[in-house]
């Protein structure tokens, strides 16, 4: 859109589509050059716009950031909605699988990752309060919900770990069957406690001249 475009809009529409094209211009920006590399006046040169018409749809570049990272939030959750749903029969229980599902979608994401090696160092700064709570909530909330569908899955797979008598592999780092070994209180050593004042040094012939 051109400049003079912009400076038209005015019904809410239009100014959702100037949002849009905002958020656009920055995607495409953030996956080029990287989330880092992207500054406020490189978005607005994008979308044909003066940095003073940017901050009235985001305050700030790091909003602009936020938003698409609750949108890559939802986005990741619906894919990850979506494999599980369609797995192969057979294949609808077991933690490795859905491990399998979060780290593939995951990788099928570069943006989304970018986006969230920098949402606690910087991303999550510099915003307005209600930018920040529209972020926290979606996160939250995608966590919650995929934390709902994969939780029927791993307690079917802990109870057919119990049906079959299986376990983790043995000598897996944290995960001994063996039941832990207490010594009784009287064989534990105790810390002294250092005396105070300390004593004094004791002289000896090796001791340095004064």
């Amino acid at each position: 859109m051109t400049r003079a475009a912009f400076r038209r809009a005015r019904r809410p529409e239009h100014k959702q589509q100037r949002r849009e094209a905002i958020l656009a211009a920055a995607r495409e920006l953030a996956r080029t050059s990287g989330v880092r590399n992207v500054s406020l006046g490189a978005v607005a040169d994008a979308v044909g716009l003066a940095k003073s018409n940017i901050v009235r749809y985001f305050g700030t570049r790091e909003e602009i950031y936020l938003e698409l990272l609750a949108e890559e939030w939802r986005s990741w959750a619906d894919a990850v909605a979506a494999a599980l749903h369609d797995e192969p029969a057979g294949q609808a229980e077991g933690v490795r699988r859905v491990v399998g599902v979060l780290t593939g979608t995951l990788v099928e994401r570069p943006l989304f990752c970018d986006l969230m090696s920098h949402s606690s160092n910087s991303l999550e700064h510099n915003v307005s309060v209600s930018a920040a709570r529209m972020y926290k909530r979606t996160a939250i909330g995608v966590t919650a919900e995929l934390g709902a569908q994969v939780a029927p899955r791993r307690r079917a797979d802990r109870a057919r770990g119990r049906r079959t008598g299986g376990g983790p592999p043995a000598g897996w780092p944290g995960c001994s069957t063996r039941p832990p070994t207490r010594r009784p209180l009287s064989s534990r050593s105790t810390p002294r406690t250092p005396s105070w004042p300390p004593p004094a040094p004791r002289w000896s012939p090796c001791s340095p001249a004064h």
